[in-house]
């Protein structure tokens, strides 16, 4: 199991790769991933956003855990999952299956669509971090409709089964209003304020564009963990076009078709509602093919 201390670094978050019908395609998703454990990642997220994790039965999530387990084989990288619900009783459930068929910890969004309060929300971290596997909580509120309060997230971020926090909240505001009073660790969601975050005191990230061009993004946090902040940014600025073209359009469609066209799936389909990329995106995405 994970705890506070092995946050830090890049943690991919991959997708899920379908065939042309829509079904899983484990063949593409042991490829893929067999690619990305061989470049030295600090961890994975299965079953996240980038996953599409509102189209996959947990049917499917055991068999990617399963599958992702065969592609790890005897290395160390930790596996996360996305465990988290806008309903208390089913994120416990499946928090505690992640637990039971291999997760190193579990990704728990804040609950969505309901706006609960801030006292509703924090009981359903309360409630998941007691299933015994380390959660780390999920803030996205472009995603939920909430928007959590820095004292209620220290509150949460207190709670002896949360191990850290995955930052999406759109800027560095609740990174800063955080500060020095929080001992435990917080990851960057958003890729375009990878650097940033690292700036105000984010311990890595958790990245859906790191498919892409991995070792550049694993680069800039080891260049700033060792001081060298000019290195770190500059390599930073060298992966923003690549960052800003990957979510022109709605995540993971963009990332599907470029891993397609790198021969690492065999298809780039994702689930309605979402659609295939434009041509015009296609075009502009065209020049990361090789890296």
């Amino acid at each position: 199991m994970l705890s506070a201390a092995d946050l830090k670094g890049i943690y991919v978050a991959v997708v899920t790769p379908f065939l042309s019908n829509g079904e899983l395609d484990l063949a593409s998703y042991e490829r893929y991933v067999g690619h990305l454990m061989e470049l030295d990642i600090d961890g994975l997220v299965v079953a996240g956003t980038t996953g599409e994790s509102p189209t996959i039965a947990w049917e499917e999530v055991e068999a990617l855990v399963r599958a992702t387990r065969n592609a790890r084989g005897a290395r160390s990288v930790p596996i996360v999952v996305g465990t988290g619900t806008n309903s208390t009783a089913d994120t416990v459930r499946r928090t505690e299956m992640a637990g039971r068929i291999g997760a190193d910890a579990a990704l728990v969004v804040t609950p969505y669509y309901s706006r609960p309060s801030e006292a509703g929300i924090l009981e359903h971290y309360r409630r998941a971090s007691r299933t015994g596997v380390p959660v780390i909580a999920y803030e996205i509120p472009a995603r939920t409709g909430v928007r959590l309060s820095a004292g209620t997230m220290r509150t949460i971020l207190e709670l002896e089964g949360v191990i850290g926090l995955k930052d999406s909240s759109g800027s560095t505001q609740l990174l800063r209003e955080l500060g020095g009073s929080i001992a435990k660790p917080v990851l960057c969601g958003d890729d375009s304020l990878l650097f940033e975050m690292l700036e105000q005191g984010a311990s890595g990230g958790i990245s859906a564009s790191a498919s892409v061009r991995t070792k550049d993004f694993i680069e800039v946090c080891r260049q700033f963990a060792a001081g060298n902040d000019p290195a770190a940014r500059e390599t930073f600025e060298g992966l923003r076009s690549l960052i800003e073209d990957l979510f022109r359009e709605p995540n993971p469609s963009p990332l599907k078709w470029l891993l397609a066209r790198q021969n690492l799936l065999a298809d780039d389909t994702v689930r309605l509602p979402l659609s295939p990329i434009t041509p015009g995106l296609q075009a502009k995405l065209s020049r990361y093919v090789e890296e």
